[in-house]
């Protein structure tokens, strides 16, 4: 009897096992520890990343500690491109800083989770130095009063947290 038992305990322990590695395959994680979860279902990291020296804050939806050591992971729900957004980039690409800032470990890459597809961006100088511009950027844009966004797709519009407050929202 409890030998029974047992085996159908570690049965079900292999289908949930295998289910978990099917559900990870699914959103296209790396292989590693789960160290921070922002998707709603589960935080593992109570604080944000913060960097006072880019003036940067934020949460990727996951950070996985993998052979490759630290990754980010933006998971969007929007239609998968052919090739990942430059702004999705951008934001990978901050939430890389942020991670080899908050935890002194330099992310290789980061990945961009879309619907049926990811994208691996890889986290060089290069694009650490873009990012750096183009966050200068934005500064010298809001200090003078001049940063605007992107009015191009109503249904984004409609779904700005600012939309009451903008002055170029679309009606």
């Amino acid at each position: 009897m409890y030998a029974l038992a047992a085996v159908l305990l570690l049965l079900l322990a292999a289908l949930l096992w295998w289910g978990s590695l099917r559900q990870r395959a699914a959103l296209g994680l790396p292989e590693g520890q789960v160290l921070y979860s922002d998707t709603g279902v589960e935080r593992r990291v109570e604080q944000p990343l913060f960097d006072e020296a880019l003036g940067l804050i934020g949460r990727p939806d996951y950070l996985i500690q993998g052979a490759d050591g630290l990754v980010p992971v933006e998971v969007k729900s929007g239609r998968t491109p052919r090739a990942p957004h430059q702004s999705h980039i951008y934001q990978v690409a901050a939430y890389c800083a942020l991670v080899a800032r908050t935890f002194h470990q330099r992310p290789a890459y980061g990945i961009i989770r879309y619907p049926q597809r990811s994208f691996r961006v890889e986290f060089t100088t290069a694009l650490e130095a873009q990012l750096l511009s183009v966050l200068e950027a934005m500064r010298v844009s809001l200090q003078r009063g001049e940063l605007h966004r992107s009015h191009q797709v109503a249904a984004r519009c409609a779904a700005c947290g600012y939309r009451l407050a903008c002055t170029e929202r679309i009606h």
